[in-house]
């Protein structure tokens, strides 16, 4: 989500705070889950056993928009202001950033690679510390970053279509469109999970993919547009007083099937990206041996041998093991 301003003026059209929350809850949760599944057996007792935890903390950062005025940046990343090429252009180091653009500017636009970096960091020293609850904190958060940066309209001023008379894009694609469609999701990507020499520029790349998929989302919601009237596309309620606007089911459906398969490739992007970054913090805090605070019952390895059965197949909502969306 952008600065307090720009979420005020979402607010104002009468749009629910887990609309507009990247990804959205479902989403993040997802995402943590399938993270766990990539992981090697060094770090998948400790993970899985707390893997409740993470689930339920992976929407905490947006959450904690609510309470701390400084946490809006940390999520997202204009790249238009940064001219040509900005994905490889901008400083790797966050200190060399502020050098040369400004805390201001940096503020301004958004600096989520460089926030990412920061927390995997300190995930680095907890794994080092062994210290379990910081553990966990710091990889739902870092989660959460990673996630926001694969979003295409977390890279963008347009971040939710405003300057193209598309209001309401943002929440559409990143949280109705895959509430309405992840069961029909691939949610294993076959990844192998990876040890990353030089992280900020994996986040580079990601946002740079995400970054040119703008266009294209731009211009297939004005496509699907001329399949609907006004009454077909929007639904139209009271709310506190005032009129809200939301997009109908059909038109939801519509702009999906016209972006096939964008979200449901940036959701994996995103997935695979989380578990390399856990495992690069494990492996940079020297492989510490993570028995001494996993409690991993021969119950709960069995629970876990059953999900990744159900992971490899792409079955966990199918088997009803996917925990966000739970019966």
């Amino acid at each position: 989500m952008k600065g307090f301003s720009k979420g005020l003026m979402v607010a104002l059209l009468g749009i629910f705070l887990v609309g507009l929350s990247s990804w959205g809850f479902l989403v993040h949760r997802t995402l943590h889950q399938i993270a766990i599944y990539q992981l090697p057996s060094e770090m998948a007792g400790f993970f899985h056993q707390h893997m409740a935890q993470l689930i339920y903390d992976a929407p905490r950062a947006d959450t904690r928009r609510n309470t701390d005025s400084t946490e809006a940046p940390k999520h997202f990343i204009d790249l238009e202001p940064y001219k040509a090429s900005p994905a490889h252009n901008l400083p790797l180091d966050f200190k060399q950033a502020v050098e040369q653009y400004s805390l201001d500017t940096l503020t301004k636009y958004g600096y989520v690679p460089y926030q990412i970096i920061a927390i995997k960091d300190k995930l680095t020293q907890a794994f080092k510390l062994a210290n379990k609850d910081s553990i966990l904190f710091y990889a739902a958060d870092l989660g959460h970053y990673i996630s926001d940066a694969n979003v295409p309209l977390h890279t963008t001023l347009n971040y939710d279509g405003q300057l193209t008379n598309q209001q309401g894009l943002h929440s559409l694609w990143e949280s109705m469109i895959p509430e309405l469609e992840i069961q029909d999701y691939q949610l294993n990507s076959g990844h192998k999970v990876r040890y990353l020499r030089n992280p900020i520029k994996d986040v580079f790349r990601a946002i740079k993919r995400a970054h040119a998929l703008v266009p294209d989302m731009l211009a297939k919601e004005v496509e699907t547009t001329k399949m609907f009237t006004d009454s077909t596309k929007y639904r139209y309620q009271m709310r506190n007083g005032k009129q809200s606007r939301s997009y109908t089911t059909a038109f939801a459906k519509a702009y999906a099937e016209k972006l096939k398969p964008t979200i449901n490739q940036q959701l994996l992007h995103s997935a695979d990206l989380i578990a390399d970054f856990w495992y690069t913090a494990w492996v940079d805090a020297g492989k510490p041996n993570l028995t001494a605070i996993t409690s991993w019952s021969a119950e709960k390895q069995a629970q876990y041998a059953i999900e990744m059965d159900a992971y490899r197949a792409n079955a966990l909502i199918q088997r009803n093991l996917l925990e966000a969306k739970k019966k």
